[in-house]
């Protein structure tokens, strides 16, 4: 099946790193035209350099999503290099964990004006643009937390929850513009995030073998995910042979669902164990 990208113009946020980074690197070796921004500009800048080697022309900005004046800068200044914008990936915004117990209404509301509020402010700027042409296509990177809660790490589970709540709407009120919006969750996809999680384990506790194995118990598919299991269904909806999908949600989990309202339970007890391991060969 060919999917033509070619001289798309293309905006991806959050593309200095990860999902998409990948996301950004597959449009420009299908030809597309490539706007990234992030946070930190030398980080952005230097993907926009690898991105140039195939890309049918590249745009690199730092911008700060939780500034509506800078987002619509942004955005603006593509559609007039370009003409327009014909697909916005919306990927800015971490996870963040935190019980009832241990976070601020101030923490939440914050990762909310990244997450939540970012995605809504790109949004907000691109869609009169793609409403001119009658032609658009949004693509919400989302967490399967949002999708199916999970007893902790509250603001991500409520704040993605709304991103995903957010593409569904759009997605019903914008095809009649022939704008299509649609969110992928995402389960446990390996940008190298994972590299952190096993260096948050008891030092010397356990191999980096048995600590996959824990993490991969509520992956039916056995494996983390790669980030070119994201890039082809986003290609695919960004294309024309997706005409008729819009404020679908789909996981990408390699068959994860309520299984991963366990993982922090199994997380802890993996924990603890190890540590037990650890105080053992200390007092042996």
């Amino acid at each position: 099946m060919n999917i033509d990208l070619s001289n798309k113009r293309v905006i991806i946020t959050g593309a200095s790193r990860g999902i998409g980074r990948a996301i950004a690197t597959a449009f420009a070796q299908e030809g597309a035209r490539v706007a990234i921004c992030a946070r930190t500009e030398a980080d952005v800048r230097t993907v926009g350099d690898e991105l140039a080697k195939s890309a049918q022309a590249v745009i690199a900005r730092a911008v700060d999503v939780t500034d509506t004046v800078a987002v619509k800068a942004f955005v603006d200044e593509v559609a007039s290099a370009w003409g327009s914008v014909d697909v916005l990936v919306n990927n800015a915004g971490q996870g963040r964990g935190g019980n009832l117990d241990t976070l601020t209404p101030e923490q939440i509301l914050e990762h909310a004006n990244v997450l939540q509020m970012g995605h809504f402010r790109f949004i907000q700027a691109v869609v009169p643009h793609m409403r001119q042409q009658r032609w658009g296509r949004i693509i919400e990177i989302n967490a399967l937390a949002g999708s199916i809660p999970t007893p902790d790490g509250i603001p991500s589970v409520i704040n993605r929850a709304s991103c995903i709540a957010l593409s569904k709407t759009l997605g019903m009120s914008l095809p009649k513009d022939g704008i299509l919006v649609n969110t992928l969750n995402m389960g446990w996809i390996d940008t190298g995030q994972w590299n952190r999680h096993f260096k948050e384990m008891p030092a010397g506790s356990c191999t980096r073998e048995e600590f996959d194995e824990m993490v991969l118990k509520v992956v039916p598919a056995g494996r983390y995910g790669k980030p070119e299991d994201v890039t082809g269904m986003v290609l695919l909806l960004a294309s024309d042979r997706a005409s008729f999908i819009s404020g679908a949600s789909i996981d990408i989990a390699g068959g994860m669902q309520g299984q991963i309202a366990y993982y922090p339970t199994l997380k802890r007890e993996f924990n603890a164990a190890m540590q037990e391991r650890v105080d053992s060969r200390a007092s042996s």
